[in-house]
């Protein structure tokens, strides 16, 4: 794979003049971004997958939701419907894709809707909801909406100073666009990084002097559970479970599992992947399934034993609270 992609570095120099262009038809004005009456909190990246954003979403929820009228728009990646949809009751994984599911499956008092056309999704949710904040997720991109506040979102092991465009690295946007993050946030960081680590890795990211920076890890629940049931990772000590992933990065929750003494038999496919009936039947013949949060909004009910585990973004120091000192300044 990875020889294909340097084999394809070409490609990615057209997309990264494509990207490039674009941008600045955007800074010159010929573009314009809309803003909008309601404060609007983007959550993205500048490249494919593997940050956090859904859980970056929920936390954000958690903060503001005491406070707040939150609702969430999210263009609904996968989901086998088109247009504006807005949760409900009644409403199914493959008609909101799996992420906003699970968005509104943990939170059901929040409005989740999902729209390609952000601005058309946003102007709904004005007129029908009259939110005081929402949630943008995945939009960091989404340049035609002007959000209120911004957080870029890069993992600690694929800064996006380090990485390059699409197909020959995993980029989708330039470097440069960070300058317009109102907060930069490193994931995906060691438990127990040091000072000095963040203070180099802050130095590489060269952020602009109203920017932020901070980091932040992800906390994997130590219990597994399902609708029935939960069970702890230390009672799994000396077993093996069968994983079955469907997200950008899974190596970090593998490595979790396998501290506990669990042996792992791992079933990895892309993001965001639909499960087929041979898939499904081939994992109804195994004894014990884990997967993830978004992966179990599209296995549940189909599949025997089906457990998933959690994980929430911790920041690390003082983070959370200069977090929410710098979304209060701006809302």
């Amino acid at each position: 794979m990875r020889v294909i992609r340097i084999f394809l570095f070409p490609v990615s120099l057209g997309y990264a003049l494509v990207v490039y262009l674009r941008n600045f038809l955007f800074d010159v004005g010929v573009f314009k971004g809309k803003s909008f009456k309601t404060p609007i909190i983007c959550v993205g990246n500048l490249s494919v997958g593997g940050t956090g954003k859904t859980p970056m979403i929920e936390f954000l929820i958690r903060l503001l939701s005491p406070e707040k009228s939150l609702a969430v728009l999210s263009r609904g990646y996968g989901r086998k419907s088109a247009g504006f949809q807005m949760a409900t009751a009644a409403t199914s994984v493959e008609l909101l894709g799996d992420e906003p599911f699970q968005i509104y499956s943990k939170f059901p008092a929040i409005p989740v809707a999902v729209d390609a056309d952000r601005k058309n999704g946003i102007s709904i949710l004005e007129a029908t909801i009259s939110p005081d904040v929402i949630l943008l997720d995945d939009a960091f991109q989404h340049r035609k909406v002007s959000p209120k506040f911004a957080i870029l979102l890069t993992a600690y092991d694929r800064l996006y100073v380090d990485d390059w465009y699409l197909p020959t690295g995993n980029l989708r946007d330039g470097k440069k666009e960070a300058k317009r993050a109102d907060l930069i946030i490193v994931t995906k960081c060691p438990e127990f990084i040091s000072v000095a680590k963040q203070q180099q890795i802050t130095q590489k990211l060269a952020p602009l002097k109203h920017q932020k920076v901070l980091f932040s890890y992800l906390k994997y629940a130590t219990t597994i559970v399902n609708e029935q049931r939960s069970l702890s990772l230390e009672a799994l000590k000396n077993k093996k479970i069968t994983l079955v992933t469907g997200i950008a990065n899974p190596e970090p929750l593998v490595t979790f599992l396998t501290q506990y003494g669990i042996a792992v038999v791992h079933l990895s496919y892309r993001d965001h992947h639909f499960f087929s009936k041979e898939e499904i039947a081939l994992f109804n013949t195994k004894d014990f399934i884990v997967t993830t949060e978004k992966d179990y909004v599209r296995l549940k009910g189909k599949v025997d034993q089906l457990y998933y585990i959690a994980i929430a973004h911790e920041f690390i120091g003082n983070g959370k609270q200069r977090m929410a000192s710098a979304l209060n300044e701006s809302l």
